[in-house]
């Protein structure tokens, strides 16, 4: 991904305001819900970890020579 360059003769000016506890409720609320449908979307997968097969206890792992 490139860096966006800047437009010439064009002057960017930000006014820095802290968010209003609306802003707050309503991003939180983005979030919450977007949460939400990706844990649904991922419910049926199983995780590469939950493949794995691991040893059992007390059995030696044996080198073949």
């Amino acid at each position: 991904m490139g860096l966006i360059k800047e437009p010439l003769d064009v002057d960017f000016y930000v006014d820095p305001r802290p968010m209003t506890e609306e802003d707050e409720k309503a991003i939180s609320d983005f979030i919450k819900a977007d949460k939400m449908k990706r844990s649904k979307r991922n419910a049926g997968r199983i995780s590469k970890s939950a493949n794995m097969v691991l040893p059992k206890a007390g059995r030696k792992n044996k080198v073949s020579t």
